[in-house]
């Protein structure tokens, strides 16, 4: 996927896949600061994590070519993906940016017809747009053994 820019009131976004255009510490700051579903990694653990991802998508503010979301997957390349740390910072909210990010991830990549799973406590409406659904019986999940404080 190449870039993709959204306009809604006189404001321009933009998506991209480009993993090279991913601001690391734009993420690292969202993610080790406000995301409650990761403040326990470490640094490295954020780069090792967006290093061997699958596919990234980085939203850019076309104004000042800031990041202002991002999304990472997972995936066996063929059949199964796991999407992982979608966010849009707080400023930026309002204009559709998550569901841009979930569309260009799991919609419109390589990804397309792929099973897609993920773990979330919020914005299970967002998710739910896009077919996700509670798991069936024959879902299990193994928790893991992460020292979290």
């Amino acid at each position: 996927m190449g870039i993709a820019s959204v306009q809604e009131w006189g404001v321009s976004y933009s998506t991209d896949a480009d993993p090279t255009r991913i601001d690391f510490e734009a993420v690292w700051q969202f993610l080790s600061t406000e995301a409650y579903w990761s403040r326990w990694r470490t640094r490295e653990n954020v780069r090792d994590q967006i290093a061997a991802a699958w596919r990234v998508i980085g939203v850019y503010d076309d104004a000042t070519g800031a990041q202002v979301g991002f999304a990472r997957a997972v995936s066996d390349g063929v059949t199964d993906a796991y999407l992982a740390d979608v966010f849009v910072l707080p400023a930026h909210r309002g204009h559709g940016l998550g569901k841009r990010i979930v569309s260009a991830m799991i919609e419109e990549g390589p990804g397309a017809k792929f099973r897609w799973v993920l773990f979330t406590g919020d914005a299970h409406g967002l998710y739910e747009q896009f077919g996700f659904a509670a798991p069936d019986e024959r879902a299990m999940v193994r928790p893991g053994k992460f020292l979290v404080s």
